[in-house]
């Protein structure tokens, strides 16, 4: 099978691909050498007589319309793809692109190595799509979604919502959403250097409601290659927007991207509980110092009285610091759970907060980027699926 399919008339860049592909990566290429694209999936495999590949590359001379019509056609009946589209192209253009289904864009003038290089993250896009579709059989194909919650507020829970997205989209290229739940006090778009034309005011009206495709269109696209669903300006706006309104957003979301990343205000208020009961996975997050861990701990004990607990739990020790005169043991004793995964102190976290672009996007070498990497890999299907099996040993034990 054909791993790279290119879609394009334009016979230099045909070469140019197929000689990146011939040197360091696993696969053909096969080209259909048109500026009218297929129809559709089926109409594109005829043409093909093979399986699904997987890469779907847009080359250069294709008119702007017949690409977004393309990948409209695509993200719909067939998201698992990675669709890659050859243009110069500018920004306005880059944001129809991408709510189009478009997972990356090339230059017509990359070399050979810089094709390589995006084909290989395309493949890997493809690859853990189809992992965590996998994963997902018996949740009906919904995405991950994953809230970071925290009955104290100041404890970093933002800085933890957004290198989760940024780190989940390295992984899964614009199959990525944040949505930030802290209605009234939110700081997801200061915290990504966002200016957002619109909010989760605009995601939860009828309109959106009743269509998907609507309810994209008020997503901002990030740099990163995330989406980002930001909080009202207005704090007064919040109190128009319902419990079910949030349960309705999430379920909507989950159905259209991989992985959906809850930023939480602290508390439980009706929204936060709501938004719980749509997590399939819940960061608890605490600083180290005895007020945050008592108050995690309560909080755990509320929602273990409510029976509102989400399967897959991950406790991080935000900040921790082993001059705070208390020890990880000192931590897991009093909130009565496990750490899983702890942060420690970083100036690099603090400078990037500050600047509104998180740790992760800049890939610095720093302790909290590695601890960092390790909770954004527990949302990985491969890291899942390895847990699940060692669990399973144990039991069988």
């Amino acid at each position: 099978m054909s791993r790279f399919v290119l879609l394009s008339p334009n016979g230099d860049f045909d070469q140019k691909l197929r000689a990146a592909v011939a040197h360091g990566l696993r696969g053909t290429v096969q080209t259909i050498a048109s500026d009218i694209l297929p129809a559709g999936p089926a109409e594109l495999f005829a043409l093909l007589n093979q399986e699904q590949p997987e890469v779907l590359i847009i080359g250069p001379d294709v008119p702007y319309e017949e690409a977004l019509r393309f990948a409209k056609v695509f993200d719909v009946q067939l998201p698992g793809l990675s669709l890659v589209l050859v243009s110069d192209v500018d920004p306005s253009f880059l944001l129809h692109a991408m709510r189009a289904g478009i997972r990356d864009i090339l230059s017509p003038n990359a070399d050979a190595a810089e094709i390589r290089v995006l084909l290989e993250r395309a493949c890997q896009s493809f690859a853990t799509r189809h992992r965590t579709a996998e994963a997902q059989g018996e949740t009906n194909g919904k995405g991950l979604v994953i809230g970071v919650f925290s009955p104290k507020g100041g404890v970093g829970k933002t800085t933890l919502a957004t290198n989760i997205a940024i780190g989940l989209g390295q992984i899964a290229p614009m199959s990525v959403v944040i949505v930030d739940l802290d209605l009234q006090f939110g700081d997801v778009a200061s915290g990504l250097y966002l200016n957002p034309e619109h909010t989760v005011t605009d995601a939860v009206t009828p309109a959106a409601s009743q269509d998907s495709l609507v309810l994209k269109a008020f997503l901002t696209v990030h740099p990163a290659g995330i989406y980002a669903l930001c909080a009202p300006p207005n704090p007064v706006d919040a109190d128009h927007i319902t419990p079910e309104q949030i349960t309705r957003l999430l379920e909507q979301l989950a159905q259209e991207f991989q992985y959906v990343v809850l930023d939480t205000a602290p508390g439980m208020p009706e929204i936060g509980l709501a938004a719980m009961e749509q997590c399939t996975d819940v960061v608890w997050v605490s600083a180290m110092d005895v007020p945050s861990l008592r108050g995690l701990r309560g909080g755990l004990d509320v929602l273990r009285q409510l029976d509102i607990m989400p399967e897959s739990r991950h406790v991080v020790l935000n900040m921790a610091d082993a001059k705070a005169g208390l020890s990880v043991q000192d931590v897991e004793s009093t909130i009565g759970a496990p750490v899983d995964v702890s942060v420690p102190r970083s100036r690099a976290v603090a400078l990037s907060t500050n600047r509104g672009i998180p740790v992760l996007q800049e890939s610095k070498k720093d302790p909290a980027v590695k601890s960092l990497r390790q909770l954004v890999e527990r949302f990985n299907p491969a890291w899942r699926t390895q847990t699940q099996r060692k669990l399973h040993r144990r039991v069988v034990i």
